[in-house]
Protein backbone atom coordinates (compact mmCIF):
# COMPACT_ATOMS: atom_id res chain seq x y z
CA UNK A 1 0.00 0.00 0.00
CA UNK A 2 1.21 3.49 -0.81
CA UNK A 3 -0.04 6.96 -0.09
CA UNK A 4 0.02 7.87 -3.77
CA UNK A 5 -2.58 5.22 -4.60
CA UNK A 6 -6.22 5.55 -5.62
CA UNK A 7 -8.63 3.37 -3.66
CA UNK A 8 -12.24 2.46 -4.33
CA UNK A 9 -14.40 2.06 -1.21
CA UNK A 10 -17.76 0.27 -1.42
CA UNK A 11 -20.28 -0.91 1.17
CA UNK A 12 -21.97 -4.29 0.61
CA UNK A 13 -25.23 -5.61 1.98
CA UNK A 14 -26.75 -8.82 0.61
CA UNK A 15 -24.99 -8.53 -2.75
CA UNK A 16 -23.99 -12.17 -3.26
CA UNK A 17 -25.33 -12.23 -6.81
CA UNK A 18 -23.52 -9.10 -8.00
CA UNK A 19 -20.40 -8.69 -5.92
CA UNK A 20 -18.05 -10.72 -8.15
CA UNK A 21 -19.15 -8.80 -11.23
CA UNK A 22 -18.67 -5.56 -9.33
CA UNK A 23 -15.15 -6.46 -8.18
CA UNK A 24 -14.08 -7.45 -11.67
CA UNK A 25 -15.58 -4.27 -13.17
CA UNK A 26 -13.63 -2.08 -10.76
CA UNK A 27 -10.33 -3.93 -10.77
CA UNK A 28 -10.07 -3.95 -14.56
CA UNK A 29 -9.62 -0.16 -14.44
CA UNK A 30 -5.97 0.77 -14.54
CA UNK A 31 -6.56 3.83 -12.36
CA UNK A 32 -7.63 1.72 -9.36
CA UNK A 33 -4.89 0.50 -7.02
CA UNK A 34 -7.03 -1.14 -4.32
CA UNK A 35 -10.64 -2.05 -3.67
CA UNK A 36 -11.94 -1.92 -0.10
CA UNK A 37 -15.26 -3.66 0.59
CA UNK A 38 -17.22 -3.24 3.81
CA UNK A 39 -19.74 -5.99 4.49
CA UNK A 40 -22.49 -4.36 6.53
CA UNK A 41 -23.77 -7.49 8.27
CA UNK A 42 -25.15 -9.26 5.20
CA UNK A 43 -27.62 -12.06 5.95
CA UNK A 44 -26.79 -13.94 2.73
CA UNK A 45 -23.46 -15.42 1.60
CA UNK A 46 -21.86 -12.14 0.49
CA UNK A 47 -18.85 -12.61 2.77
CA UNK A 48 -18.34 -16.22 1.65
CA UNK A 49 -18.53 -15.20 -2.01
CA UNK A 50 -15.97 -12.43 -1.52
CA UNK A 51 -13.65 -14.72 0.47
CA UNK A 52 -13.85 -17.41 -2.23
CA UNK A 53 -13.09 -14.82 -4.91
CA UNK A 54 -10.10 -13.57 -2.91
CA UNK A 55 -8.72 -17.09 -2.59
CA UNK A 56 -9.14 -17.60 -6.32
CA UNK A 57 -7.36 -14.28 -7.02
CA UNK A 58 -4.58 -14.12 -4.39
CA UNK A 59 -2.81 -11.24 -6.12
CA UNK A 60 -5.88 -9.05 -6.46
CA UNK A 61 -5.68 -5.87 -4.34
CA UNK A 62 -8.96 -6.47 -2.47
CA UNK A 63 -9.57 -5.85 1.23
CA UNK A 64 -12.77 -6.92 3.00
CA UNK A 65 -13.80 -5.27 6.25
CA UNK A 66 -16.33 -7.60 7.87
CA UNK A 67 -18.55 -5.64 10.26
CA UNK A 68 -20.00 -7.49 13.23
CA UNK A 69 -23.60 -6.61 12.30
CA UNK A 70 -25.66 -4.29 10.13
CA UNK A 71 -24.78 -0.76 11.25
CA UNK A 72 -26.23 1.01 8.21
CA UNK A 73 -24.70 2.35 5.03
CA UNK A 74 -23.44 5.57 6.62
CA UNK A 75 -21.50 3.67 9.29
CA UNK A 76 -20.13 1.24 6.70
CA UNK A 77 -18.89 4.09 4.51
CA UNK A 78 -17.26 5.68 7.55
CA UNK A 79 -15.52 2.38 8.31
CA UNK A 80 -14.12 2.28 4.78
CA UNK A 81 -12.94 5.88 4.92
CA UNK A 82 -11.36 5.30 8.34
CA UNK A 83 -9.43 2.39 6.85
CA UNK A 84 -8.39 4.37 3.77
CA UNK A 85 -7.39 7.47 5.72
CA UNK A 86 -3.66 8.25 5.49
CA UNK A 87 -3.15 5.19 3.27
CA UNK A 88 -4.08 6.58 -0.15
CA UNK A 89 -4.03 9.80 -2.13
CA UNK A 90 -7.76 9.63 -2.94
CA UNK A 91 -10.74 7.39 -2.28
CA UNK A 92 -13.80 6.84 -4.45
CA UNK A 93 -17.09 6.00 -2.74
CA UNK A 94 -19.33 3.85 -4.92
CA UNK A 95 -22.31 1.52 -4.51
CA UNK A 96 -21.60 -2.16 -5.02
CA UNK A 97 -24.90 -2.88 -6.80
CA UNK A 98 -23.49 -1.57 -10.11
CA UNK A 99 -26.03 1.26 -10.30
CA UNK A 100 -23.05 3.57 -9.99
CA UNK A 101 -21.17 2.76 -13.21
CA UNK A 102 -17.46 2.03 -12.58
CA UNK A 103 -16.86 3.22 -16.16
CA UNK A 104 -17.10 6.82 -14.90
CA UNK A 105 -14.15 6.37 -12.56
CA UNK A 106 -11.50 7.33 -15.18
CA UNK A 107 -13.28 10.64 -15.79
CA UNK A 108 -13.42 11.27 -12.04
CA UNK A 109 -9.72 10.53 -11.70
CA UNK A 110 -8.91 12.87 -14.60
CA UNK A 111 -10.83 15.70 -12.93
CA UNK A 112 -9.01 15.02 -9.66
CA UNK A 113 -5.61 15.10 -11.35
CA UNK A 114 -6.61 18.43 -12.90
CA UNK A 115 -6.92 19.93 -9.43
CA UNK A 116 -10.35 19.02 -8.06
CA UNK A 117 -10.40 18.09 -4.38
CA UNK A 118 -13.83 16.48 -4.64
CA UNK A 119 -15.36 14.97 -7.77
CA UNK A 120 -19.11 14.41 -7.53
CA UNK A 121 -20.96 12.20 -9.98
CA UNK A 122 -24.37 13.78 -10.63
CA UNK A 123 -27.18 11.69 -12.00
CA UNK A 124 -28.54 13.21 -15.21
CA UNK A 125 -31.76 11.20 -15.45
CA UNK A 126 -34.28 9.28 -13.35
CA UNK A 127 -35.93 7.16 -16.03
CA UNK A 128 -35.76 4.00 -13.92
CA UNK A 129 -37.77 5.47 -11.03
CA UNK A 130 -41.47 6.09 -10.50
CA UNK A 131 -42.98 9.54 -10.87
CA UNK A 132 -43.79 9.57 -7.15
CA UNK A 133 -40.16 8.89 -6.16
CA UNK A 134 -38.88 11.53 -8.56
CA UNK A 135 -41.38 14.07 -7.22
CA UNK A 136 -40.58 13.35 -3.55
CA UNK A 137 -36.83 13.52 -4.21
CA UNK A 138 -37.23 16.88 -5.94
CA UNK A 139 -39.38 18.11 -3.06
CA UNK A 140 -36.72 17.05 -0.54
CA UNK A 141 -33.95 18.96 -2.32
CA UNK A 142 -36.07 22.12 -2.50
CA UNK A 143 -37.02 21.91 1.18
CA UNK A 144 -33.46 21.15 2.27
CA UNK A 145 -31.94 24.02 0.31
CA UNK A 146 -34.59 26.39 1.64
CA UNK A 147 -33.97 25.42 5.27
CA UNK A 148 -30.17 25.09 5.21
CA UNK A 149 -28.03 28.20 4.71
CA UNK A 150 -24.53 26.72 5.02
CA UNK A 151 -24.69 24.37 2.02
CA UNK A 152 -26.81 23.71 -1.05
CA UNK A 153 -27.43 20.20 -2.34
CA UNK A 154 -27.64 19.56 -6.06
CA UNK A 155 -30.39 17.22 -7.15
CA UNK A 156 -28.93 13.98 -8.46
CA UNK A 157 -25.73 14.17 -6.40
CA UNK A 158 -25.36 11.12 -4.18
CA UNK A 159 -22.60 9.07 -2.58
CA UNK A 160 -20.72 8.39 -5.83
CA UNK A 161 -17.77 10.71 -5.19
CA UNK A 162 -14.02 10.92 -5.35
CA UNK A 163 -12.47 12.39 -2.21
CA UNK A 164 -8.87 13.52 -2.07
CA UNK A 165 -6.85 12.63 1.03
CA UNK A 166 -7.51 15.95 2.84
CA UNK A 167 -11.25 15.52 2.28
CA UNK A 168 -11.16 11.96 3.62
CA UNK A 169 -9.36 13.28 6.68
CA UNK A 170 -11.96 16.03 7.15
CA UNK A 171 -14.98 13.76 6.70
CA UNK A 172 -13.71 11.16 9.15
CA UNK A 173 -13.11 13.85 11.77
CA UNK A 174 -16.87 14.47 11.94
CA UNK A 175 -18.13 11.72 14.24
CA UNK A 176 -21.77 12.64 14.85
CA UNK A 177 -23.98 9.62 15.37
CA UNK A 178 -26.60 10.69 12.84
CA UNK A 179 -24.63 11.04 9.64
CA UNK A 180 -25.82 12.54 6.36
CA UNK A 181 -22.87 12.22 4.01
CA UNK A 182 -24.58 14.04 1.16
CA UNK A 183 -24.39 17.13 3.35
CA UNK A 184 -21.16 16.46 5.25
CA UNK A 185 -19.01 16.30 2.13
CA UNK A 186 -20.01 19.68 0.63
CA UNK A 187 -20.00 21.18 4.15
CA UNK A 188 -16.21 20.68 4.31
CA UNK A 189 -15.89 23.39 1.66
CA UNK A 190 -13.27 21.71 -0.51
CA UNK A 191 -13.20 22.53 -4.20
CA UNK A 192 -15.62 20.30 -6.09
CA UNK A 193 -16.10 19.36 -9.73
CA UNK A 194 -19.20 17.61 -11.04
CA UNK A 195 -19.46 15.05 -13.81
CA UNK A 196 -22.71 13.51 -15.12
CA UNK A 197 -23.62 9.84 -15.11
CA UNK A 198 -26.65 7.72 -15.94
CA UNK A 199 -27.67 5.18 -13.36
CA UNK A 200 -28.64 1.79 -14.74
CA UNK A 201 -31.20 -0.65 -13.40
CA UNK A 202 -30.07 -3.20 -10.82
CA UNK A 203 -28.75 -6.34 -12.46
CA UNK A 204 -30.03 -8.43 -9.54
CA UNK A 205 -31.27 -8.34 -5.97
CA UNK A 206 -33.48 -5.75 -4.33
CA UNK A 207 -32.77 -2.36 -2.84
CA UNK A 208 -32.66 -2.25 0.97
CA UNK A 209 -33.97 1.33 0.95
CA UNK A 210 -37.69 1.26 1.69
CA UNK A 211 -39.89 4.35 1.55
CA UNK A 212 -39.79 4.59 5.35
CA UNK A 213 -35.97 4.43 5.40
CA UNK A 214 -35.77 7.13 2.73
CA UNK A 215 -38.15 9.30 4.77
CA UNK A 216 -36.05 8.87 7.91
CA UNK A 217 -32.88 9.62 5.94
CA UNK A 218 -34.44 12.81 4.59
CA UNK A 219 -35.32 13.90 8.13
CA UNK A 220 -31.77 13.10 9.26
CA UNK A 221 -30.46 15.43 6.57
CA UNK A 222 -32.73 18.32 7.50
CA UNK A 223 -32.37 18.01 11.27
CA UNK A 224 -28.59 17.55 11.03
CA UNK A 225 -28.00 20.82 9.20
CA UNK A 226 -30.76 23.21 10.22
CA UNK A 227 -32.52 24.47 13.36
CA UNK A 228 -35.12 26.35 11.35
CA UNK A 229 -37.79 23.69 12.04
CA UNK A 230 -37.51 24.69 15.70
CA UNK A 231 -37.77 28.38 14.89
CA UNK A 232 -40.80 27.81 12.67
CA UNK A 233 -42.87 26.68 15.63
CA UNK A 234 -42.04 29.89 17.48
CA UNK A 235 -43.39 31.84 14.51
CA UNK A 236 -46.49 29.64 14.38
CA UNK A 237 -47.07 30.25 18.10
CA UNK A 238 -46.87 34.02 17.62
CA UNK A 239 -49.29 33.89 14.68
CA UNK A 240 -51.81 31.77 16.62
CA UNK A 241 -51.52 34.12 19.60
CA UNK A 242 -52.18 37.15 17.39
CA UNK A 243 -55.15 35.40 15.81
CA UNK A 244 -56.47 34.58 19.29
CA UNK A 245 -56.24 38.21 20.41
CA UNK A 246 -58.03 39.37 17.26
CA UNK A 247 -60.75 36.77 17.70
CA UNK A 248 -61.17 37.75 21.37
CA UNK A 249 -61.55 41.39 20.34
CA UNK A 250 -64.15 40.36 17.78
CA UNK A 251 -66.13 38.42 20.42
CA UNK A 252 -66.09 41.43 22.78
CA UNK A 253 -67.22 43.72 19.98
CA UNK A 254 -70.05 41.38 18.94
CA UNK A 255 -71.19 41.06 22.55
CA UNK A 256 -71.32 44.85 23.00
CA UNK A 257 -73.22 45.36 19.77
CA UNK A 258 -75.50 42.32 19.49
CA UNK A 259 -75.61 41.02 23.05
CA UNK A 260 -74.55 37.66 24.45
CA UNK A 261 -74.98 34.63 22.20
CA UNK A 262 -74.51 30.92 22.85
CA UNK A 263 -71.02 29.77 21.74
CA UNK A 264 -70.91 26.94 19.25
CA UNK A 265 -69.87 23.53 20.53
CA UNK A 266 -68.50 22.42 17.15
CA UNK A 267 -66.21 25.42 16.76
CA UNK A 268 -64.89 24.88 20.29
CA UNK A 269 -64.00 21.24 19.60
CA UNK A 270 -62.36 22.17 16.28
CA UNK A 271 -60.25 24.83 18.00
CA UNK A 272 -59.17 22.41 20.75
CA UNK A 273 -58.23 19.69 18.28
CA UNK A 274 -56.41 22.15 16.02
CA UNK A 275 -54.32 23.62 18.85
CA UNK A 276 -53.69 20.15 20.30
CA UNK A 277 -52.43 18.94 16.92
CA UNK A 278 -50.17 21.97 16.53
CA UNK A 279 -48.70 21.36 19.99
CA UNK A 280 -48.06 17.67 19.31
CA UNK A 281 -46.35 18.42 16.01
CA UNK A 282 -44.15 21.00 17.72
CA UNK A 283 -43.29 18.51 20.48
CA UNK A 284 -42.50 15.93 17.80
CA UNK A 285 -40.05 18.27 16.06
CA UNK A 286 -38.45 19.09 19.40
CA UNK A 287 -38.24 15.35 20.12
CA UNK A 288 -36.36 14.75 16.87
CA UNK A 289 -33.61 17.12 17.99
CA UNK A 290 -33.54 15.83 21.58
CA UNK A 291 -33.36 12.24 20.34
CA UNK A 292 -30.33 13.06 18.22
CA UNK A 293 -28.69 14.82 21.17
CA UNK A 294 -29.37 11.75 23.33
CA UNK A 295 -27.75 9.44 20.79
CA UNK A 296 -24.74 11.73 20.30
CA UNK A 297 -23.93 12.23 23.99
CA UNK A 298 -23.60 8.45 24.51
CA UNK A 299 -20.63 8.55 22.11
CA UNK A 300 -20.94 4.93 21.08
CA UNK A 301 -18.66 3.74 18.26
CA UNK A 302 -20.23 3.88 14.82
CA UNK A 303 -19.23 0.30 13.99
CA UNK A 304 -17.22 -2.74 15.04
CA UNK A 305 -15.13 -4.82 12.65
CA UNK A 306 -14.91 -8.58 13.18
CA UNK A 307 -11.97 -9.12 10.83
CA UNK A 308 -10.03 -7.61 7.95
CA UNK A 309 -9.67 -10.10 5.08
CA UNK A 310 -6.85 -9.48 2.65
CA UNK A 311 -6.46 -11.09 -0.76
CA UNK A 312 -3.68 -13.35 0.47
CA UNK A 313 -6.33 -15.30 2.34
CA UNK A 314 -5.50 -14.14 5.86
CA UNK A 315 -8.07 -12.87 8.33
CA UNK A 316 -6.72 -10.19 10.65
CA UNK A 317 -8.83 -9.54 13.79
CA UNK A 318 -9.54 -5.84 13.89
CA UNK A 319 -8.28 -5.52 17.46
CA UNK A 320 -4.88 -6.83 16.38
CA UNK A 321 -4.54 -4.77 13.20
CA UNK A 322 -2.00 -1.97 13.33
CA UNK A 323 -2.64 1.22 11.30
Amino acid sequence: MGRDELWVVAACFNEEGLICQFMESVLQLEQVDRLVLMDDGSSDSTVSVIRAWQKGHPDAPVTLLELTRNFGKEAAMLAGLDYAKRRCAAAILIDSDLQHPPERIPAMVAAWRDGAEVVTAVRDDRDEESLMKVATASWFYRVFNRLVDSIQLQEGAGDFRLLSAPVVEAVTQMREATRFSKGLMPWTGYRSVEIPYSRVARAGGNSSWSSLKLWRYALDGIFSFSVKPLKVWGVIGVLISCFSFLYAALIVLRTLVFGIDLPGYASLIVAILFLGGIQLIGIGVLGEYIGRIYIDVKQRPHYFIRAVHESEGTAIPFADRRS
